[in-house]
């Protein structure tokens, strides 16, 4: 009973502070308004002078709820939670990710514990829905990491040819943030930014590693760093770099032709068992309901969701390869 109490607690204060945050996006509106009009009266009334100008605004807003957001300020994950929506490119907050969450955590387990009257399954399964927006962040950070290291030879390439015609540096990030498509060109666009404004090479690399943080940046940034301080053909070192990385992507590609059947494997074994039992269900009320009715058939539940985990952990380590 008092976890009914308070599950249905959690559920109307959920409720309740997604109202609050929907009704402070009248406040963002107006200031969204207000900061259109001083944009417009930087351009001086030239509509060629809009994409000129460069957006210098930090968004350090955790939440649009203001407590939650200077509750969220003063912890450290927030930060790390932050970056994560950046590099996945979605226009989330941090506490809209977390209410998101827990809403997607207490409606499921309060479902499944009124059908079954289990606490740990019903713990488990909202454990599972309230990853889900967690997943979906994941997955979309995932594909904008891998567009973005499918586009880094291009770039290197637009960088080679700026410098061998006599180029600077910064003028080559410049030239890439013009010609590639995002996230290749706004990632090099803010770096360019960055150095426009003041900031040394260094910091702005390490910037850019910092919210692209894959390994061919990595490369690209301590080669143009070691050239820096030791000197050299920097046109040279970047051409050189994109041949590896081209390589790396294309034993990459193999690696994952290879491994797709093992893949496959693992999804099938994983997913088989939930989608047959849920099909018994629908079949056979009666029958299946005794795998929560009787002690023996939750030990057989548990013992079974735990092997599922177990053996899918182990085939997704076996066909995951570093390359």
């Amino acid at each position: 009973m008092g976890l009914i109490i308070g599950l249905v607690f959690l559920g109307v204060f959920g409720v309740v502070v997604l109202i609050a945050a929907a009704s402070g996006t009248g406040a963002t509106e107006q200031t969204r308004a207000i900061m259109t009009r001083l944009e417009s009266a930087i351009a001086v009334g030239k509509p060629e002078m809009a994409d000129l100008i460069v957006d210098v605004r930090k968004n350090e807003l955790m939440s649009s709820i203001p407590w939650l957001d200077r509750y969220l300020s003063k912890l450290e994950l927030a930060p790390r939670i932050r970056r994560f929506l950046y590099q996945a490119n979605v226009k989330w907050t941090v506490g809209g990710l977390s209410l998101f969450c827990a809403v997607c955590f207490i409606v499921p387990a309060y479902l499944i514990y009124l059908r079954t009257g289990l606490v740990i399954l019903s713990i488990i399964i909202g454990l599972v829905a309230g990853a889900g927006p967690l997943g979906w962040v994941y997955q979309k950070r995932k594909m904008r990491m891998n567009k973005f290291e499918e586009g880094i030879p291009e770039a290197l390439e637009l960088i080679v040819s700026a410098l061998r015609v006599g180029h600077s540096l910064n003028a080559a990030m410049g030239l890439v943030s013009r010609e590639c498509s995002d996230p290749v060109g706004g990632e090099f666009r803010v770096t360019f930014d960055e150095m426009n404004y003041g900031l040394e090479l260094k910091s702005a690399l390490d910037n850019l590693v910092t919210r692209v943080p894959l390994q061919d940046v990595k490369i690209i940034c301590t080669a143009v760093l070691i050239q820096r301080e030791s000197g050299g053909n920097l046109a040279e070192v970047l051409e050189k770099t994109s041949q590896v990385i081209r390589e790396r992507f294309r034993l990459k590609r193999q690696v994952l032709t290879h491994t797709a059947q093992g893949r496959l494997t693992g999804w099938i074994l994983t997913l088989l068992p939930v989608v047959l039992g849920f099909l018994l269900y629908m079949v056979n009320p009666d029958l299946m309901s005794m795998l929560w009715k009787k002690d023996l058939g939750i030990k057989l539940l548990y013992a079974a969701g735990g092997m599922i985990v177990v053996g899918g952990l182990i085939i997704r380590k076996i066909v995951n390869m570093d390359v």
